[in-house]
């Protein structure tokens, strides 16, 4: 392999991408607006449910209670209901996705040392929403109830008992539990899988469309050298793409980077190294840039999205499922981006993920090789 003839090749395949529009745009700025649109858009934090209540005990106990829901974090009150056919229209028409009942016997039953039971209807067409909202109404309940069952002991006199056990949790990487935070790493590393792939997955195909490819065929490049000029340009614009979701990440999301800055730059460019040929071997096989774009966009974006981990845990996932996902690239490099981001771990630790995105690369990029060769013969 001769620099030389990479380097023509990849000056050409430069000149290509900086006086075509479409495709400085979609190796730049289409990276930057996914990363802006799914960063503010895709969030699993839930805050301040909005809540309809009806109280229909209309005592100093009831308001008491309905006010920790409405002096917490979780829980907006945005109307209060005289009858069921208020919650009924309020949650169909999505104007609460919460009902806080009351009944009539709250004060009486509290007072007398019984349950005093209070109903919360939730909306479950959110399912996720739904169970969250309903954990918060515990916490917030169980606070009260553990107030007023101490004010009712000190009132009579009786010794304040401590609880036998007390659950003191510490979360580790992600204090605050922000989904941001871990969002933005997989996201990363689903765009650029995308990205990376559909810039070289018009490559070759734009050659043969273009009838170039003829020409390309006739010089002496060889057919590694001409896969590797035609990576060169794409690698450098992915990578530059890289740095500027790390920048993005890290001063307009605000999500913290505790790792090495350098290590996860490395395991970028192993990373695209297997996306890149991956495009590039889509892009040989097809021969056509409409079919090679549509098919890149099949065979990157729905399995990075939905089996990388990146949103859905894999644990959670049916057993054949889970065993599939470890030929999804993504799944590994979104396990280092976030142990890179959040947990600040390194190759000793990271060690097999990185592995097998090197053998991803190696693959891909022999692949690619060989197919072009066998279209040369």
């Amino acid at each position: 392999m001769k620099p030389m003839r990479v380097w023509a090749i990849a000056r050409k395949e430069f000149i290509h991408v900086l006086r075509d529009p479409r495709s400085l745009g979609m190796a730049v700025a289409i990276p930057m607006l996914l990363l802006l649109l799914f960063g503010y858009a895709l969030t699993l934090d839930v805050d301040r449910v909005p809540t309809v209540v009806w109280d229909q005990s209309q005592t100093p106990a009831s308001r008491a209670m309905i006010a920790r829901f409405e002096g917490s974090a979780y829980f907006t009150l945005v109307d209060y209901a005289t009858n069921y056919s208020d919650l009924e229209r309020a949650i169909d028409s999505s104007r609460a996705l919460a009902a806080l009942v009351v009944p009539t016997d709250f004060a009486r039953s509290m007072e007398s040392g019984h349950e005093a039971p209070v109903q919360l209807i939730v909306d479950g067409s959110d399912s996720n929403t739904a169970s969250i909202a309903i954990g918060y109404a515990e916490n917030v309940v169980q606070d009260y109830s553990q107030s007023v069952m101490l004010a009712q002991l000190a009132r009579k006199g009786g010794r304040t008992v401590q609880a036998p056990l007390e659950i003191r949790p510490r979360v580790w990487f992600n204090a605050d539990m922000e989904s941001r935070n871990y969002i933005i790493p997989g996201l990363i590393a689903v765009i650029m899988m995308v990205i990376a792939a559909l810039l070289t997955s018009l490559t070759v195909a734009r050659e043969w469309e273009r009838g170039t490819m003829e020409q390309l065929i006739s010089t002496p490049v060889k057919g590694p050298e001409l896969i590797v000029g035609k990576l060169l340009p794409y690698f450098i614009i992915g990578m530059f793409d890289v740095l500027l979701a790390v920048l993005m990440g890290e001063f307009l999301f605000q999500v913290p980077l505790r790792g090495n800055v350098a290590l996860l730059f490395a395991m970028a460019a192993i990373f695209l190294v297997g996306a890149l040929s991956m495009g590039m071997v889509i892009s040989i096989v097809t021969k056509s840039q409409l079919l090679a774009s549509q098919l890149a966009m099949v065979a990157t974006f729905l399995p990075s999205f939905l089996l990388s981990g990146f949103m859905y845990a894999i644990g959670n996932m049916p057993r054949p499922i889970q065993l599939l996902t470890h030929l999804i690239p993504a799944r590994y490099f979104v396990n280092l981006l976030k142990g890179i981001y959040l947990k600040g771990v390194g190759l000793e630790v990271l060690a097999g993920e990185a592995g097998l995105l090197a053998v991803f690369g190696i693959v891909m990029l022999g692949l690619s090789v060989v197919k072009f060769k066998k279209r040369l013969v």
